[in-house]
């Protein structure tokens, strides 16, 4: 049964019918479809560009295909209809085609220095083997390799890069060659540097980001995927290192303090800017509208840029076509236009997922 929807379509500010045939979308009128929308606003499905949902909260890694679907299922009824999972402990190729969950770009594990990040969460590698770990990953992905660019080392009392300049390069071209895309988490001034340099496609948080990399960041079209809701928890994070790193606690509050201006920097520079929550460890699922908030309250961004970063923008970049002939029949319908205020993204009344009615 083809659908129709009839709304004012974002981003244009017209009212338009489409119908929905199957999991694409046609302005062709389709007899006999039925009608499941007739008023508000209509906006492709929202993306949320940084999320795990093979990690369970506390930094757990899931252990069945359950409880992945339990978490997607909550990002899905925020409104997020795509997922970019930046990295998974637990593989779940099976559920990129599932009617009632998000579209998924994947990546496999995290691929991470040894005893230096989240247990059990990364395939920890020395630097001599980091080149095929990233070929490994991104075969048990679908188009994505996760980086862990940086974490804390005991040893210096502070962030520091996770290998050597040139095996993080490597790592980078190895992605590459492998056809997939490259996101590297990075708090650290010197990671980031590194992997902006070494032409990474993705900056995941990027606290450390200075002038000179967000100009580069903007001629290259690398894109940053700031996370501001979970940069928000490095107090906590602070001051539980406090007592036996009190430097590394310093450097973390003044990354955080300072990443609002940042991120508006690179906004200003050009910079490609998703949005992405961090979701799963030490951040919830389903606060993608969240996200949207803190980057146009704190960091400046205009709320019909916000909602691209979040909406057709985020889906281009992914490859998930939005509401345009032949696109993909992911959308969700508000009753208020969210251009005036996001806070319209809470209540979707309507949410349509490869072309099937969720609610």
């Amino acid at each position: 049964m083809a659908l129709h929807v009839r709304g004012v379509l974002l981003p244009d500010d017209e009212v338009r019918d489409l119908w929905l045939v199957g999991d694409r979308v046609t302005f062709d009128p389709v007899p006999g479809a039925e009608t499941v929308v007739d008023g508000g606003f209509v906006l492709p499905g929202l993306v949320d560009a940084h999320c795990h949902i093979g990690i369970a909260r506390g930094a757990t890694p899931i252990t069945s295909l359950d409880q992945a679907r339990t978490l997607a299922r909550t990002d899905r009824d925020a409104g997020v209809l795509a997922i970019r999972d930046a990295g998974s402990p637990f593989p779940y190729p099976e559920l990129e085609d599932e009617p009632d969950l998000p579209r998924l770009a994947r990546a496999g594990r995290h691929v991470a220095p040894p005893k230096r990040y989240l247990r059990d969460i990364g395939m920890e590698v020395a630097a001599a083997e980091v080149a095929a770990a990233v070929t490994a990953q991104a075969a048990a992905g679908n188009g994505w390799v996760k980086l862990v660019g940086d974490w804390i080392d005991r040893g210096v009392g502070d962030l520091a890069p996770a290998w050597d300049a040139d095996t993080m390069t490597a790592a980078v071209a190895a992605a590459h060659a492998a056809g997939a895309r490259a996101a590297v988490h990075t708090f650290s001034e010197s990671a980031v540097e590194i992997m902006v340099r070494a032409g990474v496609d993705s900056v995941e948080h990027g606290t450390g980001l200075s002038l000179d990399l967000i100009d580069l960041m903007a001629r290259q079209g690398t894109a940053l995927i700031p996370t501001m809701i979970n940069i928000r928890t490095f107090g906590g994070i602070a001051d539980q290192a406090r007592p036996k790193f009190p430097g590394y606690a310093d450097h973390m509050i003044a990354l955080r303090d300072r990443f609002p201006q940042v991120v508006r920097a690179a906004y200003e520079a050009g910079v490609p800017i998703y949005v992405g929550t961090d979701a799963g460890g030490g951040i919830d699922h389903g606060l993608a509208v969240e996200e949207m908030l803190l980057l146009h309250e704190q960091a400046g961004m205009s709320r019909t840029d916000v909602l691209a970063a979040a909406s057709w923008g985020a889906r281009a970049w992914l490859g998930f076509p939005g509401l345009v002939e032949g696109g993909l029949a992911d959308l969700s319908v508000y009753a208020e236009d969210p251009r005036r205020d996001l806070n319209a993204l809470r209540t979707p009344s309507r949410l349509i997922l490869r072309g099937n009615l969720i609610r």
